[in-house]
């Protein structure tokens, strides 16, 4: 009995592999891609929930945009500051410039972005919350890629971060003027003031001159400025009474 299992083991062993036809390979190939390409995707997934709820608590160190800035220019100058130590007058500012129904929506205005497509406008009708994205996790650019990502990764961030909690870190890491970033260093900046103590007419001052503050001046605010001002400071105003402010406040 024992010669007749040797026999069989060394027989076991001489049996050739069976070969890979020629005509399955692309198809082994092809499963071979799609398998990597798949976990790919598992591992992005992964890292933006992790980076998302990280910030949901932990604040941004810094973000791409601001760390080439900062490199750029040799430094920039940002104070983080918690939601209530900002005036709420200009967080109103802020969201009734930017985002009027910020309050109302999942994180992507479609009503917005149909109606700035066919007024073809630059801004792409970009929601508070889009902005934040693009800004802590992306970089800036139009290209359809970053956008694509952006629309991917804004539900996540609502679903995750509270409305207060977005429109906290947006003040944060906005650009006010070159080199300065969030509305604790750009009160100062402008107004000499903190943002805690800004007044409605600063308010609407910074939240004017987003997205476009290297051309334009809170302090030395041209026409243009001081007429967006004031329709911002009455839009501020309006979403204060209807409600719309109610999810920061």
């Amino acid at each position: 009995m024992a010669r007749s299992t040797r026999k069989t083991s060394k027989a076991r062993k001489k049996t050739p592999a069976k070969a890979v036809r020629l005509r399955d390979r692309p198809r082994l190939l092809w499963r071979g891609i799609v398998k990597y390409v798949f976990r790919g995707i598992l591992v992005m997934i992964a890292l933006a929930v992790l980076a998302t709820v990280a910030f949901s608590a932990m604040n941004p160190p810094t973000t791409p945009y601001m760390f080439s800035e900062g490199r750029r220019v040799g430094g920039v100058n940002q104070t983080w500051v918690a939601m209530e130590e900002i005036a709420p007058v200009m967080a109103r500012s802020a969201v009734a410039a930017e985002d009027a129904n910020f309050c109302l929506h999942w994180g992507l205005d479609l009503t917005a972005i149909q109606a700035a497509l066919e007024d073809g406008s630059n801004r792409g009708g970009s929601t508070i919350s889009q902005q934040v994205v693009k800004n802590v996790y992306l970089w800036h650019g139009r290209s359809w890629f970053r956008k694509s990502l952006e629309a991917l990764m804004t539900p996540l961030v609502e679903a995750v971060w509270s409305k207060e909690r977005i429109l906290e870190v947006y003040l944060n890491v906005a650009e006010f003027d070159e080199g300065v970033f969030g509305v604790e260093a750009a009160a100062v900046h402008y107004f000499g003031v903190r943002a805690a103590d800004l007044s409605p007419t600063q308010a609407a001052r910074l939240a004017a001159i987003l997205p476009n503050p290297k051309n334009r001046s809170a302090s030395q605010p041209s026409s243009f400025v001081r007429g967006r001002a004031a329709s911002i400071r009455d839009g501020a105003a309006t979403i204060g009474a209807d409600g719309r402010a109610d999810c920061f406040e």
